[in-house]
């Protein structure tokens, strides 16, 4: 048997032997070229790996009937349910259905969280802009109160108010430069009576070019902090002559609170579609 076995190259090599002579005219055959049509995602990793059936197929429909192909659990649906619910409430409690006009003649306009507002008195153009964003003071306080007999807990949370930070730009007609006064809403002042006293204070004030949406930090800025009153004071009359006093700093508080609230309720209704959709 081995020797069988042995035997049996030299047979076939005389054989091919024998063909070569015969037909010494042919060209062997080679393979013909041909560029790769498959991905290189789809090829093995190495000669010899192993496959498992389906794993480069598309997933299928989820479990449970719906006909979708994405993820889809139990915890989506559950707080897909809990944002329709909070959309509803909020809509309830939407205190306007269209953002509040501003009274002395401003024009508003809106780009996303970012108002503003823009007013031509005399030769002068005084520009208003704030945002939106990070505009609803944090809830401080120590203890919370436990409601009353006969009313919801709902009923006794603190309506949500909108205090943004606020830029005054004054450009004069002819003029190179902008008066900027970066103003915002001081904590102990928000909810005061007092017709006295402003409910918005000037954090800095510089000098910028006008044109440039970039401000430089090269220019010189003045901190109020250590300014004086009597200079202080004559800065908020500036602002006072030109539309910026209580009244407009009350008008603005109730414009962003609109306006963030609108924007929530938008937050909401995308944050509900991008769940919901598979």
């Amino acid at each position: 048997m081995f020797q069988l076995l042995r035997c049996a190259p030299r047979v076939l090599g005389t054989a091919v032997a024998g063909l070569r002579a015969a037909a010494p005219s042919l060209p062997l055959l080679q393979p013909a070229s041909r560029p790769c049509a498959r991905p290189f995602g789809l090829l093995s990793v190495r000669a010899g790996s192993v496959q498992l059936p389906g794993l480069l197929k598309p997933r299928g429909p989820c479990a449970c009937g719906c006909g979708c192909s994405g993820l889809h659990t139990e915890g989506d649906k559950a707080f897909v349910d809990f944002l329709s619910d909070e959309i509803k409430e909020e809509k309830k409690i939407q205190k306007y259905k269209s953002l509040p006009k501003m009274s002395g003649g401003w024009e508003l306009e809106v780009n996303g969280t970012e108002a503003k507002l823009v007013r031509k008195v005399a030769g002068e153009k005084i520009t208003v802009t704030f945002n939106i964003n990070n505009s609803i003071p944090p809830a401080f306080g120590g203890e919370e109160e436990e409601p009353s007999q006969g009313q919801k807990a709902e009923e006794q949370e603190p309506e949500l108010t909108s205090t943004p930070n606020f830029v005054v730009e004054v450009t004069k007609d002819g003029s190179s430069k902008a008066l900027v006064l970066d103003c915002h809403y001081p904590e102990d002042e928000i909810g005061q009576e007092d017709d006295q006293s402003d409910i918005f204070s000037i954090k800095e004030v510089s000098f910028q070019a006008t044109g440039e949406s970039d401000w430089k930090d090269t220019n010189y800025t003045l901190n109020t902090d250590s300014l004086d009153w009597g200079l202080y004071d004559h800065l908020m009359d500036f602002l006072a002559d030109r539309g910026v006093d209580n009244t407009f700093a009350d008008e603005l508080v109730e414009l962003s609170t609109a306006l963030e609230h609108q924007e929530y309720i938008s937050f909401l209704e995308d944050l509900k579609g991008f769940v919901k959709s598979q």
